[in-house]
């Protein structure tokens, strides 16, 4: 199972469990009156149980699992709000079927051994049915609308603003891997901004999957180049901070055809990666966001830059390869101490590539 898999897998058993104890609680609050204490508390609790594990998988495994589906690409392409009002269209009917359907009853009954539990209940007022519903409603509105702002202000970025780790700046050892979109210049003096846009969006989409298996977190956009940045502790894990790169680069040379089909052109990326410590807090008033501030992001900018004058497509710092664990899958070309531009002191850089794979021996 690939590392991206396993964390929405992840990420779904946690919106179950979840849901799970949200069901026991608004169970137990609208179950029914009428009977043992223990038991009707019991019988609710089991029923909401059963409510809200049904909804974690259809809700939950929808908005972890269909952004990378075809439908869920079409619908990341529409407004945020038609968007979202489609699903939830879709989420309050999955609600009202289930509820109606009295399923979390039936599987209560046969769990407690009780028979007829699962019909009509005579005690229960219609201002508690219709109490569930709501709740079941809003705590699902909620969830839906958790997982959208992740995706628009990242899932990372919302926990941690939500569990103010960064309310206080905090000093961090970090990687930064900036990847640039060559040529996107001339390419919209040829085609236009509209189409240069849609070029550059669907190269970030592209990233997307891959940034996210080796753990990476998009800080930025910016014109054409994107930001990634992981702790120092995560991104030398498997050396994923500088391995990420060439998964971005092949998952976008796999749609090289595409790309020269509807623009005629096919994307290259050059990017830079450096490591060191930086300052993250959250700025801002109306609209908040984490920030790194430090010379590393400088540097970064400046070692992409100069992938043009070495011609190199991808170039590390010797701070940032000093962090990782050994390379065996990449080759290192040492290319000394470099002059960057905007900078004083000479950097000592690498040109990182991937080792070719061995070809098969010819037979005569």
């Amino acid at each position: 199972m690939r590392a991206v898999t396993r964390r929405r897998v992840r990420l779904l058993l946690f919106t179950l469990a979840l849901s799970v104890m949200v069901g026991v609680v608004i169970g137990g609050a609208t179950g029914p009156m009428h009977g043992p204490p223990l038991l009707a508390l019991a019988l609710g609790a089991l029923s909401g149980a059963t409510i809200g594990a049904i909804l974690a998988v259809v809700i939950g495994g929808a908005e972890i699992f269909l952004p990378h589906t075809r439908l869920g690409q079409a619908l990341d392409r529409a407004p945020f709000v038609v968007a979202f009002g489609a699903k939830w269209m879709f989420y309050s009917g999955a609600i009202v079927l289930v509820l109606g359907s009295m399923v979390g009853r039936r599987v209560a009954s046969l769990v407690l051994g009780l028979e007829h539990a699962h019909a009509p209940d005579p005690h229960m007022t219609t201002t508690s049915a219709t109490l569930g519903v709501a709740l079941a409603l809003l705590v699902s509105f909620a969830f839906s609308l958790l997982f959208d702002l992740g995706d628009l202000v990242g899932q990372r970025t919302l926990r941690d603003i939500v569990l103010g780790r960064y309310h206080r700046p905090r000093a961090e050892e970090r990687f930064f891997l900036f990847i640039d979109v060559a040529g996107s210049t001339p390419l919209a003096e040829r085609v236009g901004p509209p189409a240069v846009h849609r070029f550059l969006g669907e190269v970030f989409r592209l990233a997307a999957d891959p940034i996210e298996e080796h753990g990476g977190e998009v800080y930025q956009y910016v014109g054409d180049e994107m930001v990634i940045t992981w702790t120092v502790a995560a991104g030398r894990e498997g050396a994923r901070a500088a391995a990420c790169f060439f998964a971005v680069d092949c998952a976008v040379g796999r749609a090289a055809s595409t790309f020269e089909r509807e623009f005629g052109a096919v994307p290259r990326l050059r990017a830079a990666l450096h490591a060191g410590p930086v300052i993250a807090g959250e700025v801002g008033g109306s609209r908040r966001a984490i920030v790194y501030h430090g010379d590393v992001m400088n540097t970064a900018s400046r070692i992409e830059q100069a992938t043009r004058d070495l011609d190199r497509q991808f170039l590390a710092s010797s701070d940032a390869i000093e962090k990782l664990p050994r390379l065996d899958d990449m080759v290192l070309e040492d290319l000394g101490l470099q002059h960057l531009r905007g900078r004083v002191a000479p950097m000592h850089v690498y040109a990182v590539s991937v080792k070719p794979l061995p070809t098969a021996p010819t037979t005569v």
